[in-house]
């Protein structure tokens, strides 16, 4: 774990950064209002600056239980945002259907039926990115 003394939020948006994409972290620090702005700066510290900033497991473990639980809860669009960052993470396509795969067994078909649709469409849409990018 980080020590205490790094700047949390500093720390945690290098992290965020790394693993969601500029442009990603860009667009949500836009739409930040003084209303959301405090859950904003909670979510940078406490999740990209400790969380995902730890030691002990690397942005790919993180990445594939991440994507475990947020399909568990039936949260898609962060489920979609995750899988489009593995490929920050290193997570492969291989690593996400298993994670997705204990989900059906853990937390229910259901859940990781659905969670296996949005995956395929988010790694779809992750790799024409990427060779957009190749070609640019």
């Amino acid at each position: 774990m980080p020590s205490p003394s790094l700047d949390r939020y500093a720390l945690g948006m290098q992290t965020r950064r790394a693993v969601l994409g500029d442009a990603h972290v860009d667009r949500a620090s836009a739409q930040a209002s003084a209303f959301d702005a405090p859950f904003q700066a909670l979510i940078t510290e406490g999740a990209w600056g400790t969380v995902w900033s730890g030691e002990t497991w690397t942005k790919r473990e993180r990445s594939m239980v991440t994507i475990a639980l947020l399909a568990a809860l039936g949260q898609d669009e962060e489920v979609a945002m995750h899988v489009r960052a593995t490929a920050q993470t290193g997570a492969s396509a291989e690593d996400i259907r298993e994670a997705l795969m204990h989900v059906a067994i853990y937390a229910g078909v259901p859940a990781a039926n659905h969670a296996f649709k949005i995956a395929k469409r988010a790694l779809a849409e992750r790799d024409a990115a990427m060779e957009e990018e190749k070609q640019a």
